[in-house]
């Protein structure tokens, strides 16, 4: 058995506004989508180089997995995003509006990073390793 790449899938409310704001805030690009066009009931975005995000519309996935029609969304799945240029992410994030859970720290395990939950209700920390 090998594994070849994890994908996060989240469910949302609204996965236009998702896409949105993961283009605009955080500079991924669209990828695939269900429609071609607006409004999706799926959606992707991704940065070209390994990092991709699945948006799932709620109402689409209840029939499947009925445990995810139910609210509240987010909960206790968080993404950890690394980058290079944490404060330039989170000037982003803080014009946006969106709402930060931890603020910039410096971590014992060598990162800096801050916290924020998206418009969605997920909960994203991004994070830059010291040199």
């Amino acid at each position: 058995m090998k594994y070849t790449k994890l994908t996060p899938n989240l469910v949302v409310r609204d996965v236009q506004a998702a896409v949105n704001f993961y283009e605009s805030v955080l500079g991924f690009e669209r990828g695939m989508s269900v429609p071609d066009s607006p409004p999706f009931v799926f959606a992707s975005v991704t940065n070209g180089a390994g990092v991709e995000i699945f948006f799932n519309d709620q109402k689409m996935v209840g029939e499947d997995y009925p445990p995810l029609a139910k609210d509240p969304l987010g909960g206790t799945l968080t993404l950890f995003l690394e980058c290079e240029g944490v404060e330039q992410v989170l000037s982003a994030v803080e014009k946006a509006g969106a709402k930060i859970i931890m603020p910039l720290k410096t971590q014992f395990y060598g990162m800096r990073e801050f916290a924020f939950q998206d418009p969605q209700g997920w909960i994203v920390t991004v994070a830059e390793r010291i040199k």
